[in-house]
């Protein structure tokens, strides 16, 4: 995969707008700590302005940024996942309202892929909702993200094509317990 492209390192670092791959899907990303990426990215997708996006991020300490400790009963459940699997935990700092979008959660995924985290290292936690307008279907190719798209976004990485599906989604709650969102 792609994501020791410097070029695209540059651009994410410099709080631009790309699209690439994920570990699931095409994804349109951001620095997640930048809320204007993030609400650029929210009009570029039309997205719900109440829905929150799924966060990737590099480690497991980088939940630390948005004011989120995990009890060991979490970090053991995350831990147990082989699949990718984006967690959705609390988050009641309003200075993160523009990512938690008034729910006072948020929802990460930490990747298997270890060039994937590495690469979430180098730009930190990035924002990665599915490369789409909303309602419709993810791109499975640069050239249908493109065509969704055009020249809203600063680069376009390609991947090739992708047929994976979107991550599940758990509920990840004090206590370790789950309650699943989507499979």
């Amino acid at each position: 995969m792609p994501w020791d492209d410097k070029e695209l390192i540059e651009v994410l670092k410099n709080n631009g707008v790309v699209v690439m791959p994920t570990d699931t899907l095409y994804g349109i990303v951001g620095r997640a700590q930048n809320q204007s990426a993030v609400e650029r990215i929210y009009k570029i997708r039309k997205r719900n302005p109440g829905k929150p996006c799924i966060i990737l991020i590099g480690d497991i300490n980088e939940l630390k940024k948005f004011g989120i400790i995990l009890t060991e009963a979490q970090k053991d459940q995350i831990r147990r996942y082989r699949e990718p699997t984006s967690f959705i935990v609390d988050c009641t700092d309003e200075k993160f309202s523009y990512l938690h979008r008034g729910t006072k959660t948020l929802a990460f995924r930490l990747p298997t892929s270890k060039s994937l985290r590495n690469f979430l290292i180098k730009t930190g936690p990035l924002i990665a909702p599915s490369a789409n307008i909303e309602g419709l279907l993810p791109a499975k190719t640069i050239i249908e993200a493109r065509n969704y798209f055009g020249s809203q976004v600063d680069l376009y990485i390609d991947g090739g094509e992708i047929r994976s599906k979107a991550s599940k989604i758990e509920k990840l709650h004090k206590d370790g317990k789950l309650s699943t969102i989507r499979e």
